[in-house]
């Protein structure tokens, strides 16, 4: 596992999205999580099918709730899926969007 989170790491840093800190208060722990892809069918003790979803790679996380508790809270509720559903009945193109690295995407100034 240590080789994954090395390897996002590295990433991480050529990419830009990451830089080094040197001494920094915050730390927050990494844990190593399989990617689950297609599916499979196995056989049990009882001969019998059993899908299973197979393991395609490795997803690094990071428990940001120590962050989280010292984050100010924002005051802008989000809506609430019922009105969003409705606000979106009569229309006849919907998108799904996943952006490369989306999460990491969003900027905070160094001082913050």
């Amino acid at each position: 596992m240590r080789e994954v989170v090395k390897k996002e790491v590295l990433k991480l840093l050529h990419a830009g999205i990451i830089y080094l800190v040197q001494d920094s208060e915050w730390v927050s722990p990494v844990q190593v999580v399989p990617k689950m892809g297609g599916m499979t069918v196995v056989k049990n003790q009882n001969n019998e099918l059993i899908p299973q979803r197979t393991v395609t790679g490795w997803r690094m996380c990071i428990d940001y709730r120590k962050l989280n508790v010292a984050t100010r809270k924002d005051h802008f509720p989000l809506p609430f899926i019922d009105e969003m559903l409705e606000r979106l009945a009569n229309h006849s193109f919907s998108c799904y969007l996943d952006g490369y690295f989306g999460y990491h995407r969003i900027p905070i100034h160094p001082d913050d």
